[in-house]
């Protein structure tokens, strides 16, 4: 759709300009929470992103980046960069992950659909395994709609069923592995008692086995591929209850780092390799770190590890984790249809785009800004670079992580004039900074301090561009993390362990996030509206359409700049 341009033509806009650079920053995990010691964002050096809050409050606001606001089910449920790149780009909310899926399950579709059809050819015969993150923390599964899964699948003629457990710590506190295991033990349990043969036959830690990302490290998939595929781990047991907690007392264990265990009968073999003829769901909702399993669960060329064995199965993600790969080929619940995306109005409107990040965010500034499509939509008028993330380390080790080389990047965009000719309306320079998030997904308070002053660093850098050329800037975030760095109790206090450790925090949060305007090039009398009190990251889409001179799209959530005076 709309690749001749047809259809995409905007409306000028009655007071805004055309002809500007617009410079489009995303810090990633950078939302506004209350100065303390564990909100790394206020203690860090962030002179530049506290300038716009101190010198043009009018141009400086929140929004909401997490909840219905990105199109996930409850306002407790933490936005990502996933959903929050959607919304971005979309300009509009679409259902997403979560709430796909719940939707799907409580409508009974799921059941429906093609994907179920075809993985329920195996129930007569063979096993089904359901391989995922078992955590209730709503960001990559949910353990409530394994459970429904589970449940579904078994009333629909599943006879032998084995789960392969990944355990989180990431994304919920780390320990909360061995109650998430219980819990879902109880109703393995219950199903054998319906004469279902249902048990756990495999696990590991999210961060050791299976969950890479980005073919960041594929010895993390090649972990897990062993343990589900082949049955075959260094650590084995009888009960997965028994592994959990057992694994959990060496002195440095933790939940996100469990190594790779096998359940096992009573003469030692697996009680639930993957073989010819089964089915397999990975019940994750969440893409970036399912798609590398996906690959080397479909691909038949595939070459990043030696897989040994590589059964004959039937095969379905919970939703389809790439668009453009169209992998996985089956899957249970249909993806949001995001179309008419900011991105494509703007090249169809003559504006030149740059987009840029990292290995780590790179898919997030293009593919999921773009609506969950890979490629260009015309490869004369956009430009997408991808820095490489180190590669073999935790980000912890180098905080500073490509913040200063993305900036390079973007600046040489902004002042090479390649993205700005005489006959083009005006250029667009998107980037993600990933510092905030990345560094504060590791826990580590000082290093997440360092990460924040480097991606200040960073935008400056793209500032000080943008000032040389009369442009424009607008930056912001897609969801919280380095802003609040400890759990809290209901007081608001740093929740403490038994020891009297304050607990860290790991994930995401629920806070805004900032967004601010400003440049030579902003008209007068630009300011952000007061109309709209609950703005999100879908509102920021309108709002650059209309920084670049245009209307934006009717159906778009409402813009959230006015222009007063003139």
């Amino acid at each position: 759709m709309g690749s001749s341009g047809n259809g995409f033509k905007l409306a000028d806009h009655p007071k805004l300009p055309k002809g500007k650079t617009i410079a489009m920053v995303v810090l990633d995990g950078w939302g506004e929470a209350k100065p303390d010691e564990y909100n790394c964002i206020h203690n860090a050096e962030t002179p530049t992103m506290d300038s716009f809050k101190k010198t043009a409050p009018e141009k400086w606001r929140l929004i909401r980046a997490h909840g219905t606001a990105v199109g996930l089910p409850t306002e407790d449920d933490m936005g990502n960069s996933e959903v929050g790149h959607n919304a971005l780009g979309a300009g509009r909310i679409y259902a997403q992950g979560a709430k796909l899926v719940d939707l799907a399950l409580a409508s009974g579709k799921i059941y429906d659909g093609e994907g179920f059809k075809y993985i329920k050819e195996s129930f007569a015969t063979n096993t089904l395994h359901l391989i995922g993150l078992l955590s209730d923390g709503g960001v990559h599964s949910r353990l409530d709609q394994v459970q429904l899964l589970l449940k579904g699948s078994a009333e629909r003629g599943a006879k032998r069923i084995r789960v392969h457990v990944l355990t989180d710590g990431r994304d919920v506190i780390d320990g909360t592995s061995v109650a998430f295991v219980e819990t879902l033990e109880k109703d393995l349990a219950d199903l054998r008692s319906k004469g279902v043969d249902a048990q756990i036959a495999s696990g590991g830690g999210r961060m050791y086995v299976t969950m890479d990302r980005y073919e960041n490290d594929w010895s993390v998939v090649k972990r897990g591929w062993d343990a589900q595929v082949l049955g075959e781990a260094p650590h084995k047991f009888k009960s997965a209850v028994e592994a959990v907690k057992k694994l959990r007392e060496e002195p440095k264990a933790n939940d996100q780092y469990l190594p790779p265990f096998v359940i096992v009968d009573d003469n030692g073999k697996s009680v639930g390799p993957i073989v010819d003829g089964d089915a397999v769901v990975t019940f994750n909702f969440r893409a970036d770190r399912m798609v590398m399993l996906a690959k080397a669960l479909e691909y038949a060329d595939f070459d990043k590890f030696d897989r040994v064995r590589v059964p004959k199965i039937r095969y379905a993600g919970m939703l389809q984790y790439d668009g453009e790969l169209k992998l996985p080929n089956r899957y249970l619940v249909s993806p949001p249809e995001i179309e008419r995306t900011s991105g494509e109005y703007l090249v169809h409107n003559g504006v030149k785009t740059f987009a840029c990040s990292e290995t780590v965010k790179f898919g997030h500034v293009t593919f999921f800004w773009n609506g969950n499509r890979s490629g260009y939509f015309n490869s004369e008028m956009e430009e997408y670079v991808e820095i490489p993330s180190d590669v073999g380390i935790t980000f912890n080790v180098q905080p500073k992580m490509k913040a200063i080389e993305i900036a390079e990047k973007a600046r040489d965009a902004i002042l090479s004039g390649k993205f700005h000719q005489a006959n083009i309306s005006t250029c667009l320079v998107r980037v993600n900074i990933p510092n905030g998030d990345m560094v504060g997904h590791t826990g580590d308070v000082k290093a997440t301090v360092v990460a924040c002053k480097a991606a200040d660093d960073a935008v400056k850098m793209i500032i000080d561009a943008i000032e040389q050329v009369g442009g424009i800037y607008v930056v912001t975030a897609d969801h919280g993390n380095a802003e609040d760095m400890a759990k809290r109790d209901k007081s608001g206090k740093p929740a403490v362990d038994k020891n009297g450790n304050v607990q860290i925090l790991t994930s995401h949060t629920l806070q805004p996030v900032p967004i601010a305007i400003g440049g030579p090039g902003l008209a007068p009398g630009v300011r952000f509206r007061s109309d709209v009190p609950d703005g999100g990251l879908a509102n920021v889409a309108a709002t650059v359409i209309n920084l670049h001179g245009f209307e934006a799209p009717s159906d778009y959530e409402p813009t959230l700049i006015e222009v007063v005076g003139n």
